[in-house]
C-alpha cells in the first residue's frame, strides 16, 4: 500500500468514527430531552424547560463535531452530562402514593385460603359518561374449583394494529371477573405512547366486573370490542387465575413502571400465560396487540372448528352490550353467538 493510500485510508477510518459519534450523540440527545420531559421534577413546564436546555447543548456538541472545532473537549462535556442524566435517570422510582385517577385509585389484591380466592378491590363502577360514574369498589369471594371458562376480549379504538387486551375468568355460578392490565394515571393525566417508554405511568392490574370494564368499552367510549373463548385445559385456567392474583399482589407491594413494548397490557399477559403453556412463541403479534387473534389461532388458542372469520363474526360484542345495557344480563348477553360458548 503506498503512502497516499494509507494516507487515504486513514482519513476515512477517521470520518466514518467521527459519523459514528455524531450519531450516537444525537440518539442520546433525543433519548435524553424526552426522558427530562417527561421525568424532571416540577411538572411539565420545568420538563420542558430542561428539555430544551439538554437540546441546545446536545446541538451545540453536534455542531462542532461538523465544525471540526474543539470535537474531544466537548464529547468529554457531553460524556460527562450524559453519565450525570443516567444516574439522574436511574433515581427515577415508581411509587404506589399518588393522586390517582379514580378508575386506578386502588390496588387489586387477593387471598387464596385453600380452595377460596378473597379478592379486594374488585372495580365495579356505574358509568354514565366517562366523566359521570359512581364509585365502587368491592371484595369478593370466588371458589377455584368453580373457574371454568377464560375469555380475551380485545378493545380497537384507532387503528387495527392496536387492541387493549383483557382477560375475563367465568365461574360455574354465572359470574365473571375480567383483568385489565393499565396504565395507573395521576388525577388530569391522559395516556401517551411515548410517554409509555420515558417512566411516565405506573402499571396497575385491575380486576373488574363486566358491567364496568366491559361496558365502558362497549356502550360509554363506543370502542370495537371482540371476545374470544380460549381453549385451555381446566388446571391451566386456574394457574392463570391464580397468576393474576399473584401479579397484583406483586404490583401492590412494589410499583412497576409501565412501558410501551416490554410490560404493557399484552406483553404481560404473555409473560403469565408462557409460564403454564410451555414453548409459547415469541411474535410480533404481542406488540400489535390488533394482530392477537392471528397468533392465538396459529399456536392453537381457539375452540377448534372455527376459522378467523367466524371467530371475528361472532365474537363483535360492542352492539350487543350497547343492546343489553347496565342491567344483571349483561355478560351472558355480549356471549350469545359467540363461537365456543353458544346459547
Amino acid at each position: 500500500m503506498s503512502g497516499g493510500t494509507r494516507s487515504t485510508f486513514r482519513r476515512l477510518i477517521s470520518a466514518g468514527t467521527w459519523i459514528v459519534l455524531f450519531a450516537l450523540v444525537a440518539a442520546t440527545s433525543v433519548w435524553g430531552g424526552f426522558a427530562l420531559s417527561y421525568r424532571f421534577p416540577g411538572g411539565r413546564g420545568a420538563g420542558t424547560t430542561a428539555a430544551a436546555v439538554w437540546a441546545l447543548a446536545s446541538l451545540a456538541v453536534l455542531a462542532l463535531i461538523c465544525l471540526r472545532r474543539r470535537r474531544i473537549p466537548s464529547l468529554f462535556v457531553y460524556g460527562l452530562l450524559f453519565v450525570a442524566l443516567l444516574v439522574w435517570w436511574n433515581t427515577v422510582k415508581p411509587s404506589n402514593t399518588r393522586d390517582w385517577a379514580d378508575e386506578v385509585g386502588q390496588m387489586t389484591t387477593g387471598t387464596v385460603v385453600g380452595n377460596r380466592v378473597d379478592l379486594h378491590n374488585v372495580r365495579n363502577f356505574h358509568w354514565r359518561t366517562e366523566a359521570d360514574y359512581d364509585v365502587a369498589w368491592e371484595d369478593r369471594s370466588y371458589q377455584l374449583d368453580q373457574v371454568v371458562s377464560v375469555d380475551l376480549l380485545l378493545s380497537y379504538w384507532s387503528s387495527p394494529a392496536i387492541a387493549h387486551t383483557l382477560i375475563s375468568f367465568g365461574f360455574s355460578d354465572g359470574r365473571f371477573v375480567t383483568y385489565s392490565v393499565e396504565i395507573r394515571k395521576e388525577r388530569g393525566e391522559a395516556f401517551s405512547e411515548i410517554g409509555g417508554f420515558f417512566k411516565q405511568f405506573e402499571t396497575s392490574v385491575i380486576a373488574a366486573d363486566e358491567r364496568d370494564i366491559v361496558l365502558l368499552r362497549t356502550n360509554i367510549r363506543k370502542e370495537d370490542v371482540y371476545l374470544y373463548r380460549i381453549n385451555m385445559p381446566a388446571a391451566a385456567i386456574r394457574s392463570l387465575f391464580l397468576a393474576y392474583v399473584e401479579k397484583t399482589n406483586e404490583l401492590a407491594a412494589e410499583p412497576s413502571f409501565y412501558n410501551t413494548v416490554t410490560a404493557n397490557c399484552t406483553t404481560i399477559v404473555y409473560q403469565m400465560v408462557a409460564r403454564i403453556v410451555d414453548g409459547l412463541p415469541i411474535d410480533y403479534r404481542l406488540l400489535f396487540s390488533g394482530y392477537l387473534p392471528d397468533y392465538i389461532a396459529t399456536v392453537g388458542g381457539f375452540t377448534p372448528g372455527f376459522d378467523l372469520t367466524q371467530l371475528r363474526a361472532g365474537g363483535a360484542i360492542s352492539r350487543r352490550g350497547q343492546e343489553a345495557g347496565d342491567t344483571p344480563e349483561f355478560s351472558k348477553a355480549i356471549r350469545v353467538g359467540v363461537p365456543g360458548i353458544g346459547g
